[in-house]
């Protein structure tokens, strides 16, 4: 079935008939004890919900998240903000739908990114941590996997081929800092970036869209099953030095940067460091980009609250910049730029 309006075309007041992948969906109750059911739908451009006030109970399995609907009725403004008055909803089967019209994705080339970080691992100098990265981005399960996974489950890099992406720039990132910072060690930092989020290929799960836990993801967590998986795959080298490898897992460990945010332990070294502010930094940044995507009107405008920052943000959208200027310094060992 071909998609007429996506989420992100949707206008106050016009009236829409279109199929929705469910993301979540609430039975609750009004105050006067009638029952109703807020759901939140999504496509590839976005996320929008809205209330089923009818009938609410008999929609409940049908509405269930990861299924696919079928809804119509009118889009309206609450609290400022769009929303859904649904008037009527239908089932679909997935086998009717294009899951690539649901399924968000990075905007750059897997292909491509994928070549760059096999050129930058090559340009690895310490042979130990070189072979560790090799034998791990190898073409298997694990380097499949890589390419396409989310790098989140929201807020950043949250879509096919977002950790790919995520990992590269902050690559990029090293390769600005590593020779600034007298005595940081590029290798250690280099595996640092490529294994800090390793551990999402087993935490999260994509299905059919939906990106959640895996019931070891929530038990043990990303930091420690990648800190896990790097000894594993570093066991399997003769004479791989035990110091190499703890100072690696020590990055993995400790790149959220403070024990509140779930690092079992704070940065102790100047590659930790680095580790710690560059993926918040990158995280960030991607939040940011994909807010100024999502702008519509000209001109520097307020977003709405950005819990995750604690503040609103000042932006303008992208069609108002000037394109980008290449740096005219030439980085070692970075490639064609992606970002």
């Amino acid at each position: 079935m071909k998609r007429n309006r996506f989420v992100e075309e949707l206008q106050e007041g016009e009236r829409f008939a279109e199929i929705f992948l469910v993301k979540s969906s609430r039975l609750s109750e009004t105050r006067a004890g009638k029952p109703y059911l807020i759901i939140e739908v999504a496509d590839k451009s976005g996320e929008i919900s809205g209330p089923v006030w009818e009938n609410a109970e008999k929609f409940t399995d049908i509405c269930k998240a990861g299924n696919f609907i079928h809804l119509k009725g009118q889009v309206q403004s609450y609290r400022d903000k769009l929303q859904l008055r649904i008037e009527d909803i239908q089932p679909v089967d997935k086998a009717d739908v294009s899951l690539a019209d649901f399924v968000p994705s990075s905007q750059f080339d897997i292909g491509e990114m994928a070549e760059e970080i096999e050129k930058i691992i090559t340009s690895v100098e310490n042979k130990w941590v070189r072979n560790l990265l090799k034998n791990f981005f190898s073409r298997g399960d694990i380097w499949e996997k890589f390419q396409h996974a989310p790098a989140a489950k929201g807020i950043h890099h949250a879509y096919a081929g977002g950790l790919i992406e995520h990992c590269l720039s902050m690559a990029k990132l090293v390769d600005m800092l590593a020779g600034h910072y007298q005595g940081v060690d590029r290798s250690i930092l280099m595996a640092g970036v490529f294994f800090h989020d390793i551990g999402k290929l087993l935490e999260l799960q994509d299905e059919g869209g939906l990106i959640d836990y895996t019931v070891s993801g929530r038990l043990k967590g990303h930091l420690v099953m990648g800190s896990e998986m790097v000894a594993e795959e570093a066991a399997k080298i003769k004479d791989f030095p035990q110091e190499t490898l703890v100072h690696i897992q020590h990055l993995i460990l400790s790149h959220h940067g403070k024990l509140e945010f779930g690092s079992p332990t704070l940065p102790m070294t100047p590659e930790a460091f680095i580790l710690s502010f560059i993926d918040d930094l990158d995280s960030k940044m991607n939040l940011i980009d994909q807010l100024r995507r999502k702008l519509k009107a000209d001109g520097p405008q307020w977003t709405d609250y950005i819990r995750s920052l604690e503040r609103y943000l000042l932006l303008e959208p992208y069609e108002k910049q000037a394109p980008l200027q290449q740096n005219s310094i030439e980085q070692p060992h970075v490639q064609k730029r992606l970002f």
